[in-house]
């Protein structure tokens, strides 16, 4: 709707409301011999119109942005006098002096007649750099009634903070881990946790600099603040302002991680940020802390920004093929960060990104022991626990660690390279171990040789790669598990229809955040806590989506299984067939579709080896019936996909000990656990066999 600026004047009738066709209010017109009198006013008023027709540039708006709530879909009505009725039966309506609107609107009319400074000295403490204290305080509003805040932020303005919540941008843009959040977009879901780098937010330039800021934010700000708090927030409304608003978080995935005592706190400051929290803002009731400037969120070195950006910028180049870039690099510096900003980057200019998980142990979207090829279309917003969901395609390897089967591994990446269309023009991201020693370059030399690469992101710290330089010129040279010089595919469909590149760009990366090289010391941070925490929130997809209390598993309705309907193997380690439902019992399965046919001569049906074969989802088997011939087994997997199951796969990875221990609703002995047990005896652990394993002096023989 197109609003003029008001004009003092003592007449009745302009005083009075207008309404459009609509019904909307909207102020009166001037008159033409008073924007004759006044041509700086004119000016302005003619240069907000044709700024208010412009439409905002939205980068990509798949979805509708997030409702708020009912109250939130229609602005507060302002105080409005209503007179008697007139002799003629109409009634003249009245404009209260001292309402809100009236109020704002002479400011803004001040504002203007002041050339668009604003005198008030409200601003001196607006400068870039970190959000924190007053100027937190300053820029802040809190809607206590809707229970959400709306920010404001000047260019290059930052909030590093723990916690989670949903963010929405009102106005410019804002960029969270790569990724740029811009208004017209959905609400996006942060999630910023004590096992992980605080997130942070960080304001952009206006890509329009030619709006009308204020007259453009104020009805914004009408909508979710009361009255005092968006004059102060108009204020500072600045060219290259942008405003957020930001909303608690409460999801079936947070509801269940936050019911385990161990885990209260997970999205909470650590022990170590204690005192850099700021506790006494309006963020703070929505489940949001933020932290000051001391404590370093995400560290970026020059040569990070740089491989980024030569990696963006071949991907929106002209490619022949797709581009595909392996990340690899010791453990504990940073692989997984880089590779969630790569990808967050890349959706600012693409509609997916595919994505090929090679870390057993360190996984993005399924639980530990997986390998696996998926699509991503949405930013990644959090740690890898906050985002799990069901790849494309996946393969159970059953292990944290390929060193007990390499060809296993190898041979597994294979067959998910395999299954992805050759015609995709989508990036290819591949991530890889932290494993650079021994047998573990060896794998990245044969990976190296298998893919059709485009690039290769080598990270390190301390000034070094801790292994040989990935480049071109190794590889014509370097041994492989499965590849020796010079450089030969594994593949044969490589060298029929995509022959890889005989070359590839090799991009060095230091990492320099606090920490580099070494694993987290502090509660949630060490690698096991990451394992269990994406764990749980796989299971977690058992929950109701609605609100309410948490369902312990053991109150869950579990599926019966016929023996004789699927096959049970056991993946890690050897397990006589007598023992294996003892092993399988209260564990965690992979479920698995083999090729052929299950076939059972009237009992279980057992696997001698480890196949590799597709995987669906996982599933907690809560018991074995071995009168009626039944597992019991509890998963998040649809009925429709369950279908198809006809193995069922254990491996090394187990469930948190909390599920069997602290949850709530048991009563009498805990089933599963006992106390009454030694390890120090002799074959009491399990028995490990390593497949495939050459003495470093025998290679070459």
């Amino acid at each position: 709707m197109k609003v003029n600026k008001p004009t003092q004047t003592k007449s009745r009738a302009r005083s009075q409301k207008w309404k459009d066709v609509r019904g909307k209010r909207c102020r009166p017109p001037i008159n033409s011999s008073e924007l004759n009198s006044s041509p700086v006013m004119a000016r302005m008023i003619q240069e907000h119109q044709v700024s208010v027709k412009k439409k905002p540039t939205v980068k990509r708006l798949k979805k509708k942005a997030k409702s708020i709530s009912d109250s939130k879909k229609n602005p507060p009505q302002s105080a409005v006098k209503k007179s008697n009725t007139q002799a003629n039966g109409n009634s003249a309506f009245l404009m209260d002096n001292d309402s809100n609107d009236s109020q704002e609107w002479k400011e803004y009319s001040q504002f203007v007649h002041g050339n668009g400074v604003d005198t008030s000295g409200d601003l001196e403490d607006v400068k870039p750099g970190r959000l924190e204290g007053e100027s937190l305080h300053h820029c802040t509003g809190r809607n206590d009634q809707q229970n959400h805040a709306v920010l404001v932020m000047q260019k290059d303005q930052t909030l590093c903070f723990r916690g989670k919540c949903f963010l929405t941008c009102l106005y410019g843009r804002v960029e969270v881990m790569g990724f740029t959040i811009e208004e017209g977009q959905e609400s996006y879901p942060l999630f910023s946790p004590a096992s992980h780098c605080p997130l942070t937010i960080r304001a952009l330039q206006s890509s329009d600099q030619t709006r009308d800021d204020r007259s453009e934010v104020l009805p914004i700000l009408r909508k979710y603040l009361p009255s005092a708090s968006r004059k102060r927030l108009l204020k500072r409304i600045m060219s290259n302002s942008s405003v957020i608003l930001l909303e608690p978080m409460e999801t079936p995935l947070t509801r269940f991680l936050t019911s385990f005592t161990d885990l209260g706190e997970l999205f909470s400051p650590p022990m170590s940020e204690l005192m850099s929290a700021v506790l006494d803002t309006p963020l703070n009731g929505l489940g949001m802390i933020p932290l000051v400037s001391n404590i370093e969120g995400l560290n970026m070195s020059k040569s990070y920004r740089d491989a980024l950006n030569t990696v963006v910028s071949a991907c929106r180049g002209d490619m022949d093929g797709c581009a595909v870039i392996l990340v690899c690099g010791t453990k504990n510096v940073g692989k997984s960060t880089f590779i969630r900003i790569l990808i967050n980057t890349l959706l600012n200019h693409t509609t997916s990104v595919d994505y090929l998980e090679g870390d057993l142990g360190q996984t993005e979207f399924t639980p530990a022991g997986c390998l696996s090829l998926s699509t991503v279309r949405e930013p990644l917003l959090g740690p890898p626990f906050t985002h799990q969901c069901t790849p494309e395609h996946m393969i159970y390897y059953g292990q944290s660690s390929c060193e007990s089967d390499l060809d296993r591994y190898l041979e597994s990446l294979k067959s998910l390279w395999r299954r992805r269309s050759q015609s995709r023009e989508a990036p290819v991201i591949i991530n890889t171990m932290g494993w650079v020693k021994g047998f573990g370059f060896q794998l990245l030399v044969d990976m190296i040789r298998f893919f059709p690469l485009s690039h290769v992101v080598q990270l390190g710290h301390g000034g070094t790669t801790q292994c040989a330089a990935l480049s071109p010129e190794f590889l014509r040279t370097a041994h492989g598990h499965q590849t020796h010089p010079p450089a030969q595919t594994a593949m044969d469909e490589f060298t029929e229809s995509h022959s890889p590149p005989r070359s590839y760009t090799h991009l060095i990366v230091q990492a320099e955040f606090q920490g580099v090289g070494r694993q987290g010391t502090a509660k949630h941070q060490r690698t096991n806590e990451h394992r269990e925490l994406s764990l749980l929130a796989y299971l977690s997809q058992l929950q109701s989506p609605d609100p309410g209390p948490v369902r312990p598993l053991h109150s869950l309705t579990p599926y019966q299984v016929p023996h004789t309907a699927v096959a049970l193997g056991v993946i890690h380690c050897e397990v006589v067939p007598s023992h294996m439902f003892y092993a399988a019992n209260a564990s965690l399965v992979g479920l698995c579709c083999l090729g052929e046919k299950v076939t059972s001569r009237g009992g279980p049906v057992m696997l001698s080896q480890a196949p590799i074969c597709p995987c669906v989802g996982f599933g907690v088997l809560r018991g074995v019936d071995m009168a009626r011939g039944l597992y019991f087994l509890l998963t998040p997997v649809d009925p429709s996909i369950l279908r198809k199951v006809n193995c069922l796969l254990l491996g090394a990875i187990s469930l948190p000990s909390c599920i069997l221990t602290t949850q709530s609703g048991f009563e009498g002995e805990k089933p599963y656990v006992t106390t009454d047990y030694s390890f120090d005896v002799t074959g009491a652990g399990k028995l490990r066999v390593f497949k495939g394993m050459t003495r470093p002096s025998q290679m070459g023989m």
